[in-house]
């Protein structure tokens, strides 16, 4: 893959695919930024107090990520404000 702008564009499309499902449960995903090869993203509203995030986001966004990047090792949702 060519550098980090395109790794990022590419995830932003990968998960701008899945946003209508978090969005339908009462929440939302954003890009945050990658880190070596982790891209990190934050949960919001429902989907980040929900019980199911840590395998939604291992079973559901980082499969969708590394088959756009297969660079990227692992997602990681951060908690911060």
């Amino acid at each position: 893959m060519k550098g980090k702008k395109e790794k990022i564009k590419k995830i932003k499309e990968a998960i701008a695919q899945l946003r209508p499902f978090f969005v339908a449960d009462g929440g939302d995903i954003r890009f945050v930024e990658i880190t070596g090869n982790v891209a990190k993203v934050k949960l919001y509203g429902a989907c980040k107090t929900c019980s199911m995030s840590h395998m939604t986001i291992k079973s559901g966004i980082e499969d969708a990520i590394k088959k756009v990047v297969p660079e990227i090792v692992a997602v990681e949702a951060i908690d911060s404000e």
